[in-house]
């Protein structure tokens, strides 16, 4: 029953975030209030409903799963999580244009894995592995940090497009629809500032997981590997970005670097059949 119910929270969310979407898109070019107003009431009853699905599949299952189709729901809930706090910190309306629908994809893509998973039992070695609370707050750590750079990357793939048109002297309603310059490096500088320590602890956890689990070699996981190369790239994005005299053109392409890497890293989580983490993202 409980099951029953969380599906259908979660297809009533599906169908809201794609509401707010479209309204969004709408109020984006045609700047209507009373639209965006509309978009943000689907976006906040789409989050409620995801939050319910959540929590009743978590009461049925006396737990909450960390497959990959969860943790891809786990993570556009962070996602919109963190776009109301960003819209009530920041004041800026348009994000809800550019970050629902990456929540809709997520949203899109856990179901997708969870069919091809097809209802798959783990390995008692990974199910142990699992059994311990580092694991939990090393996922949810992740994928916040990962909901952060994800707002990061967005904002600095919008100021190299928008630099790009104010350089070549095109403008449209679009670009007339943005933030400033300065606005978009500001928002994805706090954004990564933000996602980088929470990302670093959630690696830290893993690490000491691992240690305290005695998986041998355990560095030359893929996955491992991979989650490295981004903290670096992040690292590198801010320790550049708060380097005088670097073009802030070129922190926004590490940014949007970081975020491909990110997208990589949750691609070879599920497909490359090596490695102790198996379980996720």
């Amino acid at each position: 029953m409980l099951l029953q119910a969380s599906g259908v929270l979660f297809w009533f969310s599906l169908a809201l975030y794609i509401g707010a979407t479209v309204l969004y898109a709408y109020q984006f070019v045609l700047r209507r209030s009373k639209v965006g107003w509309w978009a943000r009431f689907f976006t906040g009853a789409g989050f409620l409903c995801q939050t319910a699905s959540i929590g009743t599949r978590s009461w049925a299952m006396h737990t909450t799963e960390l497959t990959g189709a969860n943790q891809l729901m786990l993570a556009s809930w962070a996602l919109v999580l963190l776009y109301f706090v960003m819209e009530h910190v920041i004041k800026i309306k348009v994000y809800g244009t550019f970050l629902i629908p990456v929540a809709v994809v997520l949203m899109a893509s856990s179901q997708i894995v969870g069919h091809i998973a097809g209802g798959a039992q783990m390995a008692p070695s990974e199910a142990a592995l699992l059994n311990n609370w580092r694991v939990g707050f090393h996922v949810a750590l992740i994928v916040f940090g990962n909901a952060g750079f994800a707002f990061g990357a967005v904002s600095a793939g919008l100021y190299l497009w928008q630099e790009s048109q104010l350089k070549s002297h095109k403008s449209n309603t679009i670009t007339r629809r943005l933030p400033s310059l300065a606005t978009l490096q500001l928002i994805a500088r706090r954004a990564i500032g933000f996602a980088f320590p929470v990302y670093t602890a959630g690696l830290l956890l893993g690490i000491l997981r691992a240690i305290d689990a005695d998986v041998p070699n355990w560095w030359f996981d893929p996955r491992i590997m991979m989650s490295g190369v981004v903290w670096v790239t992040f690292a590198i994005y801010l320790w550049v970005v708060y380097r005088r005299g670097v073009p802030t053109r070129t922190s926004s392409w590490v940014a949007v670097v970081g975020f491909v890497f990110v997208v990589i890293l949750a691609i070879i989580a599920r497909t490359i059949p090596v490695g102790f983490h198996v379980f996720g993202l």
